[in-house]
């Protein structure tokens, strides 16, 4: 099965982002996450330094496994690689918007 990641547009107080954006030409990740997020492994925000987009996916799967939080990605550029697994919005949240 392959692995799974929800997409969303902001980055949310309770999972890391690995945030994918394009500058031009340049295509870069970087991620975030809070200390809210990690049940107090981390003593304060996480943000790591911006790096080519598959360097930037492998390290924030590993930050992810390593400090035990969900992962989430924002790609406003749709710059997701489909080797990665699969990006998916929840249906959820999006029918709990349209209701508003």
């Amino acid at each position: 099965m392959a692995n799974q990641f929800e997409q969303v547009d902001e980055p949310p107080q309770d999972a890391l982002s690995l945030m994918l954006r394009r500058d031009g030409d340049r295509l870069s990740g970087q991620s975030f996450c809070p200390a809210s997020a990690s049940g107090g492994r981390l003593p304060k925000d996480f943000r790591s330094a911006e790096m080519p987009l598959k360097e930037a996916f492998r390290a924030a799967i590993k930050f992810a496994n390593d400090f035990k939080v969900p992962m989430v990605v924002v790609d406003p550029d749709g710059l997701w690689q489909p080797e990665w697994g699969t990006l998916y919005r929840d249906d959820e949240d999006d029918a709990e918007l349209s209701a508003s």
